[in-house]
Formats: structure tokens, sequence, C-alpha cells
């Protein structure tokens, strides 16, 4: 069995993003072999040395360093803000990463593949090709051999930020299947 955690970089209800994540679990119901768990952001404070040193990593840091830890592989599911990484997103990896004596043991060869929804035109290209530097310091395993980029997802998802074209969902079952390859090998 291959496991995938995909994380929704989005805190928002109706999220595009966590409507992947959903559609994600969904779609992988079908495939043999394979389970994806999402998760969110929700309840990561804002990284702070000082609240580190007095108080220890946060209950939610342990349980995304967890969640990493047991997957067999971890798919980042990115919103573009300001055409880059949304702050939330990073502060939780940034977290995630503490202490820094722990990171081989959460990310190093960790397989990694990224997908994003958005609003505009070019998908998330910018934010994904944002987190290159980021997995490539923290030691993960990126797959390269797949991409999803949806664009103009306001048109893709309900107002619950479900997704609803099946173009797309087509699109992520393939590539949900081809990265639990990667991360099953």
């Amino acid at each position: 069995m291959t496991h995938i955690l995909a994380i929704s970089g989005s805190l928002r209800k109706a999220s595009y993003n966590s409507g992947l994540v959903r559609a994600a679990e969904a779609l992988a119901l079908a495939l043999e072999g394979v389970t994806v768990a999402g998760m969110t952001l929700h309840g990561i404070p804002l990284y702070n040395g000082d609240v580190e040193a007095a108080e220890g990593i946060p209950a939610a840091v342990t349980a995304l360093k967890d969640a990493i830890r047991a997957a067999d592989g971890v798919l980042l599911v990115t919103p573009e803000y300001n055409n880059g990484i949304p702050g939330v997103f990073k502060n939780a990896v940034d977290w995630a990463s503490r202490p820094a004596s722990e990171i081989g043991e959460i990310f190093g060869g960790k397989p990694v593949a990224i997908i994003g929804a958005s609003l505009g035109g070019f998908g998330t290209i910018l934010s994904q090709n944002h987190w290159l530097p980021v997995i490539r310091t923290l030691g993960m395993r990126p797959w390269f051999q797949g991409r999803l980029m949806v664009s103009r997802a306001s048109s893709l998802f309900d107002g619950e930020g479900n997704l609803t074209d099946d173009e797309t969902r087509k699109r992520l079952s393939d590539f949900v299947a081809g990265f639990a390859a990667f991360a099953g090998a």
C-alpha cells in the first residue's frame, strides 16, 4: 500500500486547493494499493524561535511532522499568492523542519510532488517553481514526470470548493497514480 499525504496550503474554507486534496482522496479509492490522506495547516502558529525554545514544538506541528514521517510521499497542493509560495504554507514547512537535527528524518529522501489551483491563467507555475529550492534544501526527492497546474479554477469548482470538472478530475487521477508509483517504488 502506498500512502500519500496531500497538504493543502490554503486556510480558506472553500479553497480550490483543499478541493483538489478532497478530489485526490476520492480518486485514490479507485487506484489499487493507493491511499491519499488530506491535511490542512489549521492550528499551526507563526514560527517564532522564542516560542520553540520556551514551549517546544506545538501539537499541530507535531501532527504535521508525524503525518509526513508516516507517508510514502508528500503532495504539496499549493495556491499562488503574489507570484509565490503562500506564507502560511512556507511557515508550516519551516516549523516542521524544527529542530534542524530532524530534517533528514522527516524530509530526507521523501518523495514529493507539487500541484495547485489558482484563479489566473497560468495556474500555480510560479509557486510550484518557488517550492523547488525549499524541497532541495530539505533533501526531498521530487517527482518531475507529471505536472498539474489548474488555471481559471473558479470555472472548475463549485461554491464550496469542490472540483466539478471531469477533465481536471482525469488529469488529477493520472497525476496521483503516477506519483504513487514513484513514491511506492
